[in-house]
């Protein structure tokens, strides 16, 4: 079988073929993870490191990694640049906290992957913020403001060479971080479901959650029958809304659509992007793009196509409706050069009103948990994520619990139709916002004022922290 996004089908492919663990009858598990993406793995795996007797189970509707975890970019990013909007959510202690423990997960996520050998193209390369345009010249200013107000600035300008090593002359300046880099994603979630089972979490793959009741134990319907479980997590990404209707005003689901090439390693080596590092510009529906160590060129772009009720879309497995959007960022970025196309495909972000994902117990039931709005920037967030639903599990890290991203009350978008039809409206905006600041003209005071209204969407805080 063959699956539209790349990274999946490439990891499915490399699979020996194994059987399918079906749900054994009168199934009794300590802990039920609806969800086998990354953070319902790396929960698991949380749980197991810490108590190795507690009984773990994943139910996953589909394949592991089949939903965002195996779709994404591929770019291991941090929230070092969203610290002011950070601070203003979360408190000042909590915000420094979470912002060190994002640059430290990207080091013990690369150093997993070595340990329990999951070949998943993990390169610790660093990322570059570019000003792919002279409108996104100082976008990152007020963000490394705050970082060094709070020593934690760990960016540093690019010279002329390092510039280069962004591989596009369209990047006018770029800031630089050791803390951050690419990965393989889907080739790292069946690796993570390697290593779960290895500990002994049953993973059950085509297992679809119906419905739970239930207090002491919780009772839980699937398409393959039921199990009990005493604590249940929903680890759903973009599916929350789906299964739980209260978080239906909660997020927005938006595809994010990326475009890879055939393999061109002379072609990435004349550009300098012979390396891991992920480079992304600093407007708001970002450009970001990286290489493959088998050398590919990957480029994405987030911001498009809007799901009307916050339903997952067939077109979320379908290629990109995004194609020519995709080949004018490619042209821009790399002029010039005649790329051959591998595949286009696409996948839900589930955006929340912030902009960081959220946490806490569904319907104040103090032994079920949910996960969600991580905003397009998951791979390095939700192993934070895993840490702290496996402190809310076991009770066992006050920090981690008392984050600021627990039980916070959470801002709710408009109902439909005017969350969608509002949120074609400023995409638009937005769109022709950037089109005249890339040809280097002046937008619309409109447009401007438009796109103001989607700033929690963007890689890069630009307002200070007053």
């Amino acid at each position: 079988m063959t699956y539209q996004p790349f990274w999946f089908d490439s990891a499915i492919n490399e699979e020996a073929t194994a059987p399918f663990h079906l749900l054994p009858q009168g199934h009794h598990t300590d802990v039920c993870i609806v969800g086998g993406g990354f953070t319902g793995l790396w929960t698991a795996i949380n749980i197991k490191q810490q108590h190795p007797t507690k009984k773990v189970t994943i139910i996953e509707q589909g394949l592991c990694g089949q939903g965002a975890s195996g779709r994404n970019g591929g770019a291991m990013l941090t929230w070092s640049t969203k610290l002011p909007s950070l601070i203003k959510l979360v408190g000042l202690d909590n915000a420094l906290f979470l912002v060190k423990q994002s640059e430290l997960a990207v080091h013990e996520i690369s150093a997993f992957t070595k340990e329990q050998d999951i070949d998943c193209d993990c390169r610790i390369d660093g990322c570059f913020y570019t000003a792919s345009n002279r409108a996104q010249l100082g976008l990152l200013d007020n963000a490394l403001d705050c970082l060094e107000q709070f020593k934690l600035n760990s960016w540093q300008k690019c010279t002329a060479e390092q510039l280069l090593q962004t591989g596009s002359k369209q990047n006018l300046h770029a800031h630089f971080c050791a803390h951050g880099g690419s990965i393989q994603p889907a080739k790292l979630v069946r690796g993570l479901k390697r290593v779960a089972q290895r500990m002994g979490v049953d993973v059950i793959e085509h297992c679809r959650y119906k419905q739970h009741h239930g207090h002491e134990p919780i009772n839980v319907t699937t398409n393959q029958g039921a199990l009990v479980c005493n604590t249940l997590i929903f680890a759903v990404n973009a599916w929350l809304p789906t299964l739980q209707s209260q978080f239906s005003r909660s997020v927005v689901l938006v595809s994010s659509d990326m475009i890879i090439t055939k393999p061109i390693p002379d072609l990435l080596e004349q550009l300098k992007l012979n390396h891991g590092s992920a480079i992304i510009d600093s407007r708001t529906f970002v450009n970001y793009y990286r290489s493959t160590s088998d050398g590919r060129l990957m480029l994405g772009k987030g911001g498009n196509f809007f799901s009307y009720g916050n339903k997952v879309h067939p077109r979320f497995d379908q290629p990109s409706h995004y194609k020519k959007l995709l080949d004018s960022s490619l042209a821009h970025f790399f002029k010039g050069h005649k790329l051959p196309i591998e595949r286009t495909w696409t996948g839900p972000s589930d955006r929340s009103a912030t902009g960081f994902p959220f946490f806490g117990h569904l319907n104040a039931h103090p032994q079920v948990l949910y996960a969600g709005g991580y905003s397009g920037n998951g791979i390095v967030q939700s192993y934070l994520g895993a840490k702290i639903l496996s402190a809310m599990v076991l009770n066992n890290n006050s920090q981690w619990q008392h984050c600021g991203l627990v039980n916070q009350p959470l801002k709710q978008f408009p109902i439909e139709p005017i969350r969608t039809a509002g949120a074609y409206i400023v995409r638009n905006a937005i769109r022709r916002k950037e089109l005249a600041e890339d040809l280097n003209l002046q937008p619309h005071k409109i447009d401007c004022y438009l796109a103001k209204l989607s700033g929690s969407a963007a890689k890069v805080d630009t307002q200070s922290l007053r």
